[in-house]
């Protein structure tokens, strides 16, 4: 089921030659056929770019050059891509299970469906088997977006089509530009999503909103600029910055 539907992975990566041979090895474990692994390098010293000229028969496109951060990468990405549907599974992360392609297409099967997004679990960077957090999310409600509510990008996979209507990611935004895009597409009153209720991916912990104090006090910021710029008002920015942030206290193990 799902079969004419192709989706585009899209890996960005910089200098992650020991994490990335694992989510090769996710990506290609993947049941669901028609789809294509789209590699963007930053440029990477440390042996990356032979990791990626190893597998690379598994990789439908490839590029290397310096870029302007993660998000420059990704917009790269989506326009390299030539799927249907456009989802990121960054070097760090691995699908929960060899079948998640396959849910996702099949979720997709319906046209007037725009997103499908799931579960998250975040995970030790030593031992990828021990759980931290887990993101359990639901579905959709347009008010949630007001209480901090977002999807778990790494599991968010969109038509392509979508990117293009908002311009991709705003790379002015150094951590909070998927928040960003998220708002941008849930705001649309038009844009239908599905909800699976199964861990997708598993997420390395130690991303670059997670880091430290300062890197969620800039976060919350980049957060603030997102939904005021989306035409939230200033308590319902507060409000939902807020118990975006408490959110996570539910999610440790």
């Amino acid at each position: 089921m799902g079969n004419n539907i192709t989706i585009s992975v899209v890996t960005a990566t910089w200098n992650c030659a020991k994490t990335l041979p694992d989510c090769l090895a996710s990506v290609a474990r993947q049941s669901y056929a028609n789809r294509e692994h789209v590699i963007v390098d930053g440029a990477s010293t440390d042996g990356t770019i032979d990791v990626i000229n190893q597998h690379i028969d598994q990789i439908a496109t490839f590029k290397s050059e310096r870029d302007k951060g993660i998000y420059d990468a990704l917009n790269k990405g989506i326009q390299l891509a030539t799927g249907d549907v456009v989802g990121f599974l960054h070097a760090d992360d691995l699908y929960a299970s060899d079948d998640v392609l396959a849910k996702i297409a099949e979720a997709f099967e319906d046209p007037e469906v725009c997103a499908v997004y799931g579960d998250l679990e975040y995970v030790s960077q030593q031992d990828t088997s021990k759980v931290i957090r887990r993101w359990q999310s639901k579905p959709f409600n347009q008010k949630d977006l007001g209480w901090g509510w977002m999807p778990a990008h790494p599991t968010l996979y969109v038509r392509r089509d979508w990117y293009s209507k908002i311009g991709g990611f705003d790379i002015s935004y150094r951590i909070a530009a998927d928040y960003l895009s998220i708002l941008k597409l849930f705001t649309q009153p038009d844009f239908k999503t599905v909800y699976i209720p199964d861990v997708l991916v598993t997420m390395r912990l130690g991303g670059a909103s997670n880091k430290s104090v300062k890197a969620i006090v800039k976060k919350s910021k980049e957060d603030w600029r997102a939904l005021r710029s989306c035409d939230f008002s200033m308590p319902g920015a507060l409000r939902a910055i807020a118990w975006k942030n408490l959110g996570k206290l539910s999610q440790f193990a």
